[in-house]
């Protein structure tokens, strides 16, 4: 594969555009929109970028068209570097393909989906493993034609139930999906490979579009291991939750973020008498707590999971009891791990059936049961409060409908089976927080923040080709299923988290990389034929030259409506065609986010200036 960098180069034989104002669509507005929550999703609308259309559905006006179309262009050369072909897939796929994959079930109402005049009823793709799958399983039969790597640039659906923040969450989006196809896992064509050029592209990918990203860990596929990678723009208003070792390095999505090692013991004295109190209308966790007059983290809570492989020859056990306190939330991911399966939260009707009281569920219950397995995280497992230096107390489930116990006690409500790693483990279950030892460096505690996820790399296994019959011949002639690798940008999304991102009071602050034009060039006076018109004129052209992208501001307006409209819209660089500055020979030049008035700048170093600013940004 290439290992060839791409720089930000401006110099011909690249020859930018030249756009006038009057001759595009940009309607700026000083309202947002009523429906707007985030500020990127305001300044989109504000700035002539985009216009709802409906529901999670927008036009991408000329502006928003260049910068995507700048994106993509990115994206193409770092895809095709790592070794990928483009293609284009349709957006219709017939729904007995969904079917073979049972995503027609899984995606539920998410799955937008039509029926034509025949009665066949189509879905239009949110993602298309099943389309590049059935393609694979037509063309390929031997290893010796693996390893493959297809990538298309389209139109996504989702039929979100509440769209929001624009382009952040919508219906119809912007994405670029890749799929690789392998016989082995590790070694020369193996996904390994594939996955770390992916991870390589990446990052070029978003560095080149002069983003602020993190790349963290995320919940790993269906082979385990370190298999999944978000990439998240850095903002304070992103939607992700992001936790990093600040001494290691590390960072993971609060799905995926380990813990450092906790301290626990089950031993410490009881508090007093097991106390049973009746607790009827009382939803959740806070209110409870509100009744008892205990809080969230002096009660324990305890979720019900089924393993998938239930109901095969010897598989015990059945059922997953989590333990955490009462301010955590389980960790369905670290649950499976835990429990050496695959589970599944738990079908509540089936869990009732089997004895468990769902919303009332103590660690009590599996005492003089063989089917279950409770595993409780290190916070939860405690006997003593290490703080307070004294027995820890507990509130939690009756095991009955309505009914909550005080003062429960590890020890004295459960005896033996503690002791009994067969029903009984403690293990890492919830979700981590700041504030959490790192897992990367002992002493170290982990810090939170936050991002908008424009990309996620992940290993998909044989989940696909086993479920549609892919599989090829492999050298000792055995058929075989093809290991897959996915990985996903959404080029609308990034284009909108850039927003999130880089913006001040004014308007946007676009990176020169994927800015829409390079440079503004704003003429005071633009009377056809006048000196301020010619200059402005000869400057764009020699812009252009250079390959340099210019909008030139050719409106009727008053400086103060093209100044605050030069703002709004974000171009990196605005060079003004004064009489003043023409007078000394220069333009005054002003770079997008600096404060106050701009500089002279002399006509014959303008292009440099210009270069310079963008090729360094």
């Amino acid at each position: 594969m290439s290992t060839k960098t791409h720089t930000h180069s401006l110099a011909a034989p690249h020859r930018g555009d030249i756009q006038r104002w009057t001759r595009t669509f940009i309607p700026t507005s000083k309202e947002p929109p009523a429906d707007a929550e985030a500020i990127s999703h305001k300044l989109l609308v504000r700035a002539g970028y985009i216009r709802r259309v409906g529901a999670g559905i927008y036009d991408y006006l000329p502006l928003a068209w260049r910068t995507l179309q700048k994106i993509c262009a990115i994206v193409r050369e770092e895809m095709n570097d790592a070794g990928g072909s483009e293609m284009l897939m349709p957006a219709m796929e017939p729904i007995e393909l969904f079917a073979e994959t049972k995503r027609d079930v899984d995606y539920g109402d998410n799955l937008f989906k039509l029926t034509d005049r025949h009665g066949r009823i189509t879905a239009l793709a949110p993602t298309h493993e099943e389309i590049i799958t059935e393609l694979m399983k037509s063309g390929v039969s031997s290893y010796r034609q693996l390893p493959i790597t297809l990538y298309q640039i389209q139109t996504k659906f989702r039929d979100e139930f509440r769209p929001r923040s624009g382009l952040l969450r919508g219906r119809e989006f912007i994405m670029k999906d890749a799929y690789s196809f392998h016989l082995t896992l590790d070694g020369e064509g193996g996904l390994g490979e594939t996955y770390d050029a992916m991870d390589r592209a990446y990052s070029n990918i978003f560095k080149r579009c002069g983003l602020d990203f993190s790349r963290v860990e995320a919940e790993a596929g269906p082979i385990g291991g370190s298999a999944s990678h978000e990439f998240m723009v850095n903002c304070d208003a992103g939607e992700d939750i992001i936790l990093r070792c600040p001494e290691t390095g590390y960072a993971a999505n609060v799905e995926k973020c380990e813990t450092g090692e906790r301290a626990w013991s089950f031993d410490g004295e009881p508090t007093g008498d097991l106390e049973k109190v009746h607790t009827p209308n009382l939803p959740g966790i806070e209110e409870v707590g509100k009744f008892l007059k205990v809080k969230p983290p002096n009660m324990l809570k305890t979720v019900v999971f089924k393993r998938h492989d239930s109901g095969g020859a010897g598989v015990s056990p059945v059922w997953i009891l989590a333990v955490v306190r009462g301010d955590h939330d389980v960790n369905e991911g670290k649950v499976k791990a835990a429990a050496g399966g695959p589970v599944a939260l738990a079908d509540e009707a089936e869990a009732k059936a089997a004895g468990f009281s769902i919303g009332y569920v103590s660690p009590r219950v599996i005492v003089g049961r063989t089917d279950c397995l409770l595993i409780v995280d290190p916070d939860a497992a405690q006997g003593m409060d290490a703080a307070k230096g004294k027995p820890m107390f507990w509130a939690t489930g009756a095991d009955e409908k309505d009914y909550h116990v005080k003062r429960f006690n590890w020890r004295r409500e459960m005896g033996d089976v503690l002791n009994n790693q067969s029903y009984v483990k403690v293990a890492d279950v919830r979700n981590a927080m700041a504030g959490d030892p790192s897992p990367r460096a002992k002493g170290a505690t982990l810090e939170e923040g936050r991002g908008i996820e424009v990309g996620h790399i992940f290993k998909l296994g044989t989940k696909y080709s086993e479920a549609m019959g892919l599989n090829v011949l492999d050298p000792n002639q055995d058929r075989v299923p093809v290991i897959m690798g996915c990985y996903g940008i959404g080029v609308s999304r990034t284009l909108q988290a850039c927003v999130e991102m880089s913006h001040d009071d004014d308007g946007i602050i676009w990176p020169g990389a994927i800015a829409p034009f390079h440079v503004l060039i704003t003429p005071m006076k633009i009377e056809p034929g006048s000196e301020l018109m010619t200059a402005a004129e000869q400057l764009a052209t020699d812009l252009s030259h250079a390959g340099i992208d210019v909008l030139v501001d050719d409106r009727d307006e008053r400086p103060g409506v093209k100044f605050k409209d030069a703002d709004l819209i974000g171009i990196p660089i605005r060079l003004t065609v004064g009489d003043k500055a023409l007078a000394e020979g220069c333009v005054e030049y002003k770079h997008r986010g600096d404060a106050g008035k701009g500089e002279f700048v002399k006509m014959h170093d303008v292009i440099d200036t210009c270069v310079r600013a963008l090729t360094e940004a």
